[in-house]
């Protein structure tokens, strides 16, 4: 490596907003975050399930009065 050209890499810890802290090396230093692995709905499993039964009765509700017409 060429000596001076390459940033500082140093100890930083990562804080999320759920209070989990990692420690890790980095050049930015230390930073928070919003969400990380300890509360990421994706990786805890503990996913929200959407109601999407109500969006599909107002789209049919919606298009249904121009199902029957002809676009020319």
């Amino acid at each position: 490596m060429k000596p001076g050209i390459h940033p500082e890499y140093k100890d930083s810890t990562i804080t999320c907003a759920c209070g989990a802290v990692v420690e890790t090396r980095s050049t930015r230093g230390s930073f928070t975050t919003d969400v990380c692995s300890a509360c990421h709905p994706f990786y805890t499993g503990k996913h929200k399930i959407m109601d999407v039964a109500g969006r599909v009765d107002r789209f049919r509700r919606k298009y249904a009065a121009t199902a029957g017409k002809s676009a020319g």
